[in-house]
């Protein structure tokens, strides 16, 4: 697999990184650790060298421990990225402290979890309400200078948080969702890190499974899964978002692909986008998602899928999935 430049660090990743939110099993149905091991391992078969983790993912950082279990004598292969500023409180709710004190405490925290002495990207989880995005990004710039991380980003900031962070701290990589059905970034965040050499590491390429094809359009939601809330899953909405599924499906079809495959092939490989954190629970879904990069949709195939998205209009709320 191709392996693209982070930033303007020496760090070199693959376009489709492995995104192990799921393997904590909090929100997705039916994770084991077995199971979890296996697909981290059939994602670095496959070429992919950039794991996407964070201290909350999981209630006791069972993500990372995860990790640590199969890097062993490949961890000098891989690019480890993993966030601070967010952890989970008694009552289950998310906590954001991104104060320097508690991101240095939760970088050392993570790499106990990951049994190693430093990560390659440390990320800002997000901004937190109380505290300066300045203040946090000085916390971040002294764990980058003492080496604990090699490089430091940005997630799910406005474009005025990603300035006020990288006047603070070097900036090698910003995190916001990103995929066919929402394309905000590209009015403003787009054009700020292609300008500033920052690369955008976009999560939710496949929309919560939706632009994988996998789900029916008469799907009835376990009551456990959190994605029925989103409109996106619900509705007129849902029947548009299947609408254009059919049309991916008629493009996977032409050039002997999945319908996952084409969503993360179109992500990217658009302006500016540097890899796409695909997330995976079977070692099934691993190699496929890596097999979304390697190749290119033709200009044919792109307009076909210009034509599905314009037919299908601008989704609603689509800042709220």
């Amino acid at each position: 697999m191709e392996k693209r430049r982070l930033g303007r660090t020496d760090i070199y990743v693959s376009p489709v990184a492995l995104g192990c939110w799921p393997i904590a099993g909090m929100t997705s149905l039916g994770v084991n650790d077995a199971d979890s091991r296996a697909t981290i391992a059939a994602a670095l078969d496959c070429g992919v060298n950039f794991l996407d983790t964070a201290y909350n993912y999981g209630r006791t950082g069972e993500s990372e421990r995860l990790i640590r279990d199969c890097l062993g004598a490949r961890r000098y292969e891989m690019v480890i990225a993993t966030k601070g500023g967010l952890h989970w409180g008694p009552a289950g709710e998310r906590v954001h402290d991104a104060r320097p004190d508690t991101l240095k405490r939760e970088c050392e925290e993570s790499l106990r979890r990951l049994g190693t002495d430093h990560v390659d990207l440390l990320y800002l989880h997000a901004p937190d309400p109380l505290v300066p995005v300045a203040e946090s990004a000085g916390g971040l710039a002294e764990l980058l200078a003492s080496g604990k991380t090699r490089a430091a980003g940005a997630s799910n900031v406005t474009l005025a948080q990603l300035e006020e962070f990288a006047a603070v701290c070097p900036l090698a990589a910003c995190q916001p969702k990103y995929n066919m059905l929402q394309r905000e970034i590209e009015e403003d965040i787009v054009p700020w890190c292609t300008v500033h050499g920052v690369s955008l590491v976009v999560y939710w390429p496949l929309m919560k499974g939706l632009l994988a094809g996998k789900l029916a359009r008469n799907h009835v939601f376990d009551p456990a899964d959190g994605r029925a809330k989103y409109p996106m899953f619900q509705g007129e909405e849902w029947q548009k978002n299947q609408d254009l599924v059919d049309a991916l499906r008629a493009v996977a079809a032409e050039c002997g692909r999945t319908v996952a495959q084409v969503a993360i092939n179109w992500t990217i490989h658009q302006p500016g986008i540097t890899a796409a954190l695909c997330g995976a629970k079977r070692p099934a879904q691993a190699r496929e998602n890596a097999g979304g990069a390697g190749w290119r949709l033709s200009n044919e195939q792109l307009a076909e899928v210009d034509r599905a998205l314009a037919a299908r209009g601008q989704p609603v709320s689509r800042g709220a999935v």
